[in-house]
């Protein structure tokens, strides 16, 4: 135990409180999980409540609720007036919170697990975690078909709560400059859909893994959608001949290392001709303007190294900078806060 001087006792406690907090988080966060599935956390939104009625009303034991209910307390998810618990403002987040919501069930359905092999997969530079779902697959993107049922729809909640809010003004963006899109790493065809929404005769061709566009034309969507399945890190990927076009990644090349963001840049600009342009839409860490979304994305990049590839995160504006300018290409227009979470999208030139 570390000795307090009387001087720092005030500031020393508070850091060694703060310490214990963060010892013990993982087990906080599996309490909340457990409150959510037992209905805790939802019966006390509807009026609070004494541990009997909780206890009476879901059919728990004293054991289970006592002890929730403290840890719960001890993190600001209930308080106790009197001898009823009521549920906090932070409480309802869990509930009503989309942001909330989806980044919890992301973290507890596909990072908690595969986070144990954290430590191995910055070592190795291989998503260790991922192997703790699926098979020996090298990256996540070929395995989202294979996936557990509840571990793919919370990764799918996760990628497309973000993004989808902002394709509107991107269509907008992207339309009154170009008829003719390639969407790379198009996923599960949200972009196109919303794009033939608008104009039915748009020529729009979806660019992504041969898996993932086998899914969507066996369900029968996208019919006015042309597909082109590629391989974008393999020595020669088969690109189409793009030609004045726009080519439009969606969080995508956060995806990807350094090294290969460089490659993609680069076999797409000798793709491309000087009439098209390329639009990267990612939110950047250091473009955020609340604390909160920089710490989810600083955090949700631990996602990329255990789970996704091993060797991705999310990129500050100045590293894809850089990383565009060495793949030969300039920043002809920057625009920011794209949609609710603070978006950029780049529109980059030969």
């Amino acid at each position: 135990m570390i000795k307090i001087e009387r001087k720092n006792k005030e500031s020393l406690v508070d850091t060694l409180t703060n310490a214990q907090k963060f010892a013990f988080a993982p087990l906080a966060f599996q309490a909340v999980s457990a409150m959510l599935d037992l209905g805790i956390i939802e019966f006390l939104d509807k009026k609070p409540s004494k541990e009997k009625d909780i206890e009476e009303a879901l059919n728990l034991d004293e054991y289970t609720v006592r002890t929730l209910l403290q840890v719960a307390e001890l993190n600001d998810i209930v308080k106790k007036d009197e001898d009823y618990f009521v549920l906090t403002k932070m409480g309802r987040l869990f509930l009503y919170d989309d942001m909330t919501k989806v980044n919890f069930n992301f973290v507890k359905d596909v990072c908690y697990l595969g986070a144990s092999e954290l430590k191995q997969s910055f070592t190795n530079r291989q998503p260790q975690g991922l192997h703790k779902f699926v098979g020996n697959y090298p990256t996540i993107y070929p395995a989202l078909t294979s996936l557990p049922e509840k571990m793919a729809e919370s990764w799918y909640d996760f990628d497309h709560l973000y993004s989808r809010n902002c394709f509107d003004e991107v269509f907008k963006i992207i339309s009154g400059k170009y008829n003719s899109i390639f969407d790379i790493g198009g996923n599960t065809g949200i972009f196109e859909s919303l794009c033939l929404k608008y104009d039915k005769a748009i020529n729009i061709t979806m660019l992504d893994l041969k898996e993932n566009i086998k899914k969507i034309e066996e369900e029968n969507r996208l019919k006015n959608c042309k597909f082109h399945p590629i391989d974008v890190l393999a020595d020669k990927p088969d690109y189409p001949k793009i030609s004045n076009s726009a080519i439009f990644m969606s969080q995508f090349l956060d995806c990807f290392s350094k090294e290969s963001i460089k490659k993609i840049l680069t076999d797409i600009k000798n793709a491309m001709d000087e009439k098209s342009s390329i639009f990267i839409l990612e939110p950047y860490t250091d473009k955020q303007i609340f604390g909160g979304a920089r710490y989810s994305l600083c955090h949700a990049s631990l996602y990329f190294t255990c789970i996704a590839n091993g060797v991705s995160k999310f990129y500050t504006f100045s590293e894809m900078k850089e990383l565009i300018e060495n793949s030969g290409l300039c920043i002809s227009n920057c625009y920011d806060d794209i949609g609710t979470y603070n978006y950029t999208l780049l529109e980059c030139k030969k």
